[in-house]
């Protein structure tokens, strides 16, 4: 029996933050009711079609859900809502600001009527402060977090490759419902959670935030390399590029030793801890280019494994897929889609979670309305 089976979702959501967060409780084996608009569905379902015709956002985070279809414009579609949200433990939603609360599902509001419910509210901003009405991309967030400003070249801020925004905001929505069932299995209360995507990634930012403490300089953007610890990061070869990272003294040493071959480098004082290093990078850079540049990329990772320097070749999405140590701990399974099953990766730290299909829109609309006592013709 899976941790949360006998636990009903039903999710107002979009985009990615709260579906993450949802498809994490159903890959724990929650009953998920994904509420979607009546023909388009969820608007991420078009945002390209590199999954056999289907988006490859949706994919990711929509497996193992159940999908109605409901007009919430209409009085039915509200009733329809009503009678869901009755019979469930969990409400989750990331519509426009004060959308739910005009239609009378707000945290405060349910509190009264189903005290025992737990309601996850996610924004970008939160429910409430003066910016609450704000429009809240994942790239906006990126940059009012201030996570563009370290993150890029010298020239030129960079955005994160993936939605790291919703991403945080979903992980923090997901596990402050985890705590919610707990509390409520002690108290037999519910709890109202307003999870804001700026306050997840403000959470994240907490080493560059410290860093700056007290108006101190903030770390700069230095494209790959680690700001502050040197050497870490990227590192031309005579035939490529190899990523490793010296994390103390000890490593120090080997890497001088076994790598570079400048045993004499270890005591240098240019060198001799971290903050000098990284003070003196440039110097550094340069003497380690002038080993590794005429070394190939396959020898100068069998030296680092040698020395037990941590190391990393940069992949690319076909080098994840074909991973060995992913394929080796038989992390991959299938999901069906409408489109045919596809391949899907268990969730970190389990080999049992529910990989159910992906629904198509409204594929379930009929049967829920049943549940609940309307007609599956019903106007909603």
């Amino acid at each position: 029996m899976r941790p949360l089976e006998g636990i009903t979702v039903v999710s107002l959501e979009h985009a990615i933050a709260a579906p993450f967060a949802t498809r994490q409780l159903a890959d724990l084996g929650a009953r998920v009711i994904k509420v979607e608009r009546p023909g388009t569905g969820d608007f991420a379902r078009a945002y390209d079609e590199r999954v056999n015709g289907l988006a490859s956002h949706f994919v990711w985070t929509n497996r193992s859900k159940e999908s109605i279809a409901l007009d919430l414009k209409s009085e039915a579609g509200v009733e329809a809502l009503r009678r869901l949200v009755a019979k469930a433990d969990v409400l989750v939603q990331n519509l426009a600001p004060g959308a739910t609360a005009r239609m009378g599902f707000d945290g405060p509001t349910l509190a009264e009527r189903h005290p025992q419910l737990i309601v996850c509210e996610i924004s970008g901003f939160g429910q409430d402060g003066p910016d609450r009405d704000r429009k809240a991309y994942d790239l906006l967030i990126q940059a009012e977090s201030g996570f563009l400003s370290v993150t890029g070249t010298p020239d030129e801020v960079v955005k994160a490759g993936c939605s790291i925004a919703d991403i945080a905001a979903g992980m923090y929505a997901y596990t402050n419902i985890l705590a919610a069932l707990i509390e409520r299995g002690r108290t037999g209360k519910g709890r109202h959670i307003d999870v804001s995507m700026l306050e997840a990634m403000a959470e994240w930012m907490g080493f560059p935030l410290y860093y700056a403490f007290e108006g101190a300089p903030q770390p700069p953007r230095t494209g790959a390399a680690h700001a502050t610890i040197y050497p870490y990061g990227p590192f031309e070869t005579a035939d490529g590029v190899v990523l490793f990272g010296i994390q103390n003294e000890r490593e120090w040493a080997s890497f001088c030793d076994k790598v570079l071959g400048l045993p004499t480098l270890i005591a240098n004082p240019l060198f001799a801890t971290n903050s000098a290093r990284s003070t003196n990078r440039a110097a550094l850079a340069e003497t380690i280019a002038a080993v590794l540049g005429k070394l190939p990329t396959a020898q100068v990772i069998d030296a680092l494994d040698g020395a037990n320097i941590a190391n990393a070749p940069v992949n690319d999405m076909a080098g994840l897929w074909s991973h060995r140590q992913l394929a080796a701990r038989q992390r991959w399974r299938e999901v069906g889609t409408q489109a045919g099953a596809v391949p899907a990766l268990l969730p970190p730290g389990r080999d049992d979670a529910r990989m159910d299909p992906v629904p198509a829109p409204g594929e379930h609309s009929a049967r829920i309305l049943a549940e609940i006592g309307m007609a599956p013709d019903a106007d909603a």
